[in-house]
């Protein structure tokens, strides 16, 4: 399959001057929604692939072939723009390499990758630590020279903010800004003061997680930088608690032509292709010439 023309649209969205909320998928038919609605970008995180592949929590046992399985069937269920939370890259640089040598192949458009210590260390699981800056700068220099393909996306992210504190988080933010990376992701900016401290610090287009109420307008993102600003990953907890619903429903004696809330069948079929693979049944299965 062909990936430019949405690596390329996805690039335009970093060089423009709007900020635009994700559309959070985690299968072809979630992304196939996201793109009838014109969203301009999906994203596929790792917290959200731990859970659609897993049934899992987001404690890095998901591994490299897994995501990008997944991140591949998203992206040839449509054309929809997928960025992708690539963790920490599965391992040190070397393993980030690989990882996006996956990655690309499976056609995502931006991916990130992270300077969090990952797995969790022995005897403090619950003490979240970051590498040093400098295997960090290692980390996003082995991402860009793997990539094959310019139009991807490399985005360096961070959970400075939150760990740290924000002097640390602008310190990697520019390190990891002069070694090149297309997008920088910070996690967990919370107040308009600590945003206007990065915007002056970085050239770079901003990513934004976890974000604090008290920055969210996107005119005002826009004019600090931030292109994408993540919202959570709601749609699969909807999802779960529609299927829960749902098979709650049928065990508790409702028929199955009074259950609430089922996608019509026309939406199905839009949806799966139907016309498509009607079309093509007729076309080389139907015996004419």
């Amino acid at each position: 399959m062909h990936w430019t023309e949405r690596r390329e649209r996805c690039r335009a969205l970093l060089a423009g001057k709007q900020c635009v909320y994700p559309g959070s998928v985690f299968d072809p038919l979630s992304a196939r929604i996201a793109e009838e609605l014109g969203f301009e970008i999906g994203l596929f995180s790792g917290s959200v692939a731990s859970l659609t592949v897993l049934g899992a929590p987001d404690l890095s046992v998901l591994t490299l072939s897994e995501f990008a399985g997944q991140a591949y069937r998203i992206c040839r269920a449509g054309n929809l723009s997928l960025l992708v939370d690539a963790d920490h890259g599965y391992g040190n640089a070397l393993n980030v390499r690989r990882t996006v040598e996956e990655l690309e192949t499976a056609g995502v458009c931006a991916l990130s990758i992270e300077d969090t210590l990952l797995p969790a260390a022995f005897g403090s699981p619950d003490d979240t630590r970051l590498i040093s800056i400098d295997e960090g700068v290692g980390k996003m220099r082995a991402a860009l020279d793997a990539r094959q393909d310019k139009n991807l996306i490399i985005a360096g992210r961070t959970s400075a903010a939150v760990i740290n504190g924000l002097d640390d988080a602008i310190a990697r933010a520019q390190a990891y800004e002069a070694a090149g990376v297309d997008a920088l992701f910070l996690i967990g900016l919370k107040t308009r003061a600590q945003l206007d401290s990065v915007a002056s610090a970085v050239k770079t287009p901003l990513i934004l997680g976890a974000p604090g109420a008290d920055i969210l307008d996107l005119d005002y993102l826009a004019s600090r930088g931030a292109r994408i600003c993540l919202q959570g990953h709601a749609p699969i907890a909807a999802a779960v608690q529609a299927v829960y619903a749902t098979l709650k429903a049928l065990r508790d004696g409702v028929p199955p032509a009074k259950l609430a809330n089922i996608a019509s069948a026309e939406m199905m079929k839009r949806l799966t292709r139907d016309a498509d693979h009607e079309r093509w049944t007729r076309e080389f299965l139907g015996g004419g010439s």
